[in-house]
C-alpha cells in the first residue's frame, strides 16, 4: 500500500469506532470495487430500493449495480416526467427498504454534515427508510462540524451547481457567497450526530476520492 492507502485505512479505523459510539454501523472498503460488493450485501433481494442524488453512486459504481440487479424494486426519479411524479418518488422513499446516498462530508469524530436544496435527501436520512446506506470517499473526512460545513459549501457546492447548470454567485466564482438565489441548493444543514434506530445508517468509507 501506498502512504494515502495506509493513511485512509488507519483514518477510517479510527472513525468506524466513532460511528459505532453513536449507533451508526460503519464498514471500511480499499476501493470502489469493495464498496460495491459491501453495498449489495446490506441489500436483500425482494426488496425497495430508492438513492438521493450522487456523484459518490455513481463513480462508485453503486449506482450501476443497482439498476443491473432484477430482484429489487427500484425507485428511480429519472423517470418522473412531472413536478408531482417526483414529488411521488419523494415521498415514496419513506417507505423503501433501502435510502442510498453519500454525505457532504464526515467529521474524524463520525458525524454527518449535509447541505441540501429540496430537503428529499436529508429528510429520508432522518427518518422513514428502513436502512440508509451511505458511500463517503475518503476525501470527505474533516476534523470538526465547522470544517464540514466549510467544504460542503467551498469545494462540494460549487461544482454541483456547474454540474447542474444552476446559475449561482458559487457557480460564477467558485466560492459560497452565503446566497439567498432562487437556484441556491443550501437551503436545509444537516447533521447527524446519532442514530436513534441502532445501526439503521449504515457508512460504507472507501480509500478513495468520490464525488465532491
Amino acid at each position: 500500500m501506498n502512504p494515502k492507502q495506509i493513511f485512509y485505512e488507519k483514518q477510517a479505523a479510527s472513525i468506524l469506532k466513532h460511528l459505532e459510539r453513536r449507533q451508526m454501523k460503519g464498514y471500511y472498503c480499499p476501493t470502489r470495487q469493495d464498496a460495491v460488493t459491501t453495498a449489495m450485501s446490506l441489500t436483500a433481494a425482494n426488496t425497495t430500493v430508492c438513492f438521493g442524488g450522487s456523484m459518490s453512486l455513481l463513480e462508485s459504481g453503486v449506482m450501476d449495480a443497482l439498476k443491473a440487479r432484477t430482484d429489487l424494486t427500484l425507485i428511480d426519479r429519472s423517470h418522473a416526467k412531472t413536478p408531482e411524479e417526483v414529488r411521488q418518488v419523494y415521498l415514496s422513499a419513506f417507505d423503501a427498504d433501502t435510502y442510498f446516498m453519500s454525505t457532504n462530508a464526515i467529521t474524524s469524530d463520525g458525524q454527518l454534515v449535509n447541505i441540501d436544496g429540496n430537503g428529499n435527501r436529508v429528510a429520508a436520512l432522518i427518518y422513514g427508510p428502513r436502512q440508509v446506506v451511505l458511500i463517503v470517499g475518503m476525501n470527505k473526512v474533516v476534523p470538526t462540524v465547522d470544517d464540514a460545513v466549510r467544504r460542503v459549501r467551498n469545494t462540494a457546492t460549487p461544482p454541483n451547481c456547474i454540474r447542474l447548470g444552476l446559475e449561482t454567485p458559487c457557480a460564477a466564482t467558485g466560492s459560497c457567497a452565503d446566497c439567498l438565489t432562487e437556484n441556491c441548493i443550501c437551503s436545509q444543514i444537516v447533521i447527524t450526530r446519532r442514530s436513534r434506530t441502532a445501526d439503521r445508517i449504515k457508512v460504507i468509507l472507501v480509500g478513495e476520492e468520490l464525488g465532491y
